[in-house]
């Protein structure tokens, strides 16, 4: 008889007991619900923010740290001077000059890596570049 079968002849994941596996949750339990933040395919967002950073002329690299590292590299460079004074334009003008030279490089990068048929820069990319572009320091 098909009707009259109790729970205990049914399989373990048939049965509608209290088992949290066949259970579903409905509105009324569920909590306060977030509203769901909206999921950018893959790429897209990588997309949106190089279009933002294109088209703004701010500098990248926070002035703090980099006048830290500027002044740090003038010390190990200059050990015998006590200490080095740095006006403020003068480590504007290295951090635009760093940062137009990454962004140089990094085209150049861009470059090599579209020429092997590649949407993605490696670290052979960036070694092919500093070679051709001459940005060797050794």
């Amino acid at each position: 008889m098909l009707a009259g079968r109790d729970s205990e002849s049914q399989p373990q994941s048939q049965q509608s007991g209290s088992g949290r596996a066949g259970q579903r949750r409905t509105s009324d339990e569920s909590g306060p619900q977030s509203p769901r933040r909206r999921r950018y395919r893959p790429g897209t967002k990588a997309l949106k923010e190089i279009r933002h950073f294109q088209s703004t002329t701010s500098l990248l690299i926070r002035k703090l740290p980099f006048s830290r590292l500027v002044r740090e590299v003038a010390m190990k460079l200059y050990p015998n001077r006590e200490r080095l004074y740095w006006s403020a334009t003068a480590i504007m003008a290295l951090q635009e000059a760093a940062e137009a030279f990454l962004v140089r490089m990094f085209e150049d990068t861009n470059l090599c890596a579209i020429h092997a048929r590649r949407v993605t820069i490696m670290v052979k990319d960036i070694w092919l570049a500093r070679r051709i572009g001459g940005y060797d320091f050794s």
